[in-house]
């Protein structure tokens, strides 16, 4: 083959396009960083009888994933600038630790989520009987639990059917984080690998458990694997539960929609999860097809006048007789009238979000005896919030859950520490633990996935004249 040969042009007379790309890895935090004096060791695999490693079962230093993997080759130079490359999660062949000696603690901390005790159980089974972990330990009622409450001795045969529980089994609470506290607690106890499971706010408290751990230099490693409900975490595809409340909200639109085609002009409110996004109310509103009107927090939405929520339902139930309308729970909140003895922040600094819902079934019916007095009129308001989180997870979510706690795992007992386990563009990574608590999963409003809701619902955009 002639090397220097031109590349073969197509038969409708595209030519061919090569290029290289120029990738930069974002470098995780390594136990031999700050204890150079650790020497790694054979991981136990190689003689675990479950398994029959080659070469390509573990991963080294250089695989990695992709960050961002769609561009436009007529614009962009994929060589020029670097592009975000993340360590690839699994097995590797050395790790730091001897099993023997580790002592793991597991904790879940914020609101309830389809799959947390999934987490927990594969954690306990992975840690087992993988690498033959002899003592872990659950951590009681979130953070506070580190230094306030006994720990729970956990193992294979306890955690059996915690898959098919919903909730946590070993209980949740928001608030609690006292830094120093925690880290002692940790230190006296002797945990020498810590999963923390939770959201935003509880990824912030783990990066400073990791930090207090780094300065102390102490041969600890810490990962997170992220949970929210609202799949508002950055950089990860999705957070584990999502897809189960989608399909749970799918039920209380069914629900809604029924109420409102058997009353005339009747109305079905449904409030969803969804404090700062609307992924929830956006893929609930596309998989269902009922919904007239979809309202998240990334797109403002007004009342009254032209253009305004108010004249496309008079429209809607002129057309159809009934209307169906979700909200995200984080919609409208600049609207809602907010006392001033109103909290502003819950104990896990989180914003307090008022009623949405209550406030616009209010709102509705203050209009249609408004401008339709006399007029047959009923709203039938539907709020899951927690028959959607407190559910066990599907199929799909446990599955996940069970790679998320492996994929934690294999990272630790390779001496990563201080990172959150996920998947990037289907593969699983480990992205650092700071950089992921600072990233919101906002819906892009300018994207196709919107234009698809709107075409789906022919609702407004919301944007005044």
């Amino acid at each position: 083959m002639n090397e220097n040969a031109p590349p073969k042009t197509h038969q409708d007379g595209r030519q061919p396009i090569s290029f290289a790309i120029n990738a930069t890895l974002v470098r995780l935090p390594y136990l031999i960083d700050y204890l150079p004096h650790l020497k790694p060791q054979a991981t136990p695999l190689e003689s675990n009888h479950f398994y029959h490693p080659s070469d390509e079962f573990y991963l080294s230093h250089s695989d990695v994933i992709i960050r961002r993997t769609i561009y436009d080759l007529s614009t962009t130079s994929l060589s020029s600038s670097p592009h975000l490359s993340y360590p690839r999660a699994g097995p590797r062949k050395q790790i730091f630790y001897q099993p023997e000696n580790v002592r793991a603690a597991i904790v879940t901390c914020g609101g309830l989520c389809p799959g947390l005790n999934t987490v927990i159980r594969e954690l306990v089974v992975g840690l087992s009987e993988q690498y033959g972990v002899p003592e872990i330990f659950g951590i009681k009622a979130g953070y506070r639990g580190f230094y306030s409450m006994d720990p729970v001795k956990l193992d294979v045969k306890m955690v059996d059917n915690w898959h098919k529980r919903g909730g946590t089994v070993l209980e949740t609470s928001r608030g609690g984080f006292d830094l120093h506290k925690i880290v002692n607690a940790i230190e006296e106890h002797g945990y020498n690998q810590v999963y923390i499971i939770g959201g935003d706010g509880t990824l912030r408290g783990a990066v400073k458990i990791f930090n207090e751990i780094l300065r102390r230099k102490l041969h600890i490693g810490v990962a997170a694997i992220p949970k929210t409900v609202d799949n508002d975490v950055g950089i990860i595809d999705r957070s584990f539960g999502f897809q189960t409340a989608v399909e749970k909200a799918q039920q209380a639109i069914s629900a809604a929609h029924v109420e409102a085609e058997s009353a005339p002009n009747g109305i079905g409110l449904v409030k969803l999860m969804g404090r700062t996004t609307g992924h929830i109310a956006l893929n609930a509103t596309l998989s269902s097809r009922d919904v007239d009107c979809c309202l998240i927090p990334e797109n403002p939405f007004y009342l009254e006048g032209k253009g305004g929520l108010f004249e496309f339902l008079d429209d809607r139930l002129a057309q159809n007789g009934h209307a169906v309308v979700v909200v995200a729970e984080g919609a409208g909140q600049d609207m809602i009238p907010r006392t001033d003895a109103a909290s502003q922040k819950d104990e896990s600094g989180n914003p307090v979000f008022l009623d949405v819902g209550v406030w616009l079934k209010g709102e509705l019916k203050r209009w249609w005896e408004r401008d339709h007095k006399g007029e047959l009129f009923t709203v039938k308001y539907i709020d899951p919030t927690y028959m959607i989180r407190a559910v066990t997870a599907n199929a799909t979510d446990n599955l996940y859950c069970t790679l998320l706690a492996h994929s934690a795992i294999h990272g630790v007992m390779a001496g990563y520490t201080g990172f959150v386990a996920g998947p990037i563009n289907g593969n699983y990574a480990y992205i650092p633990m700071d950089e992921i608590a600072v990233t919101k999963n906002e819906v892009n409003t300018k994207d196709h996935k919107w234009a698809w809701v709107r075409s789906v619902t022919t609702q407004p955009d919301f944007v005044r004249s």
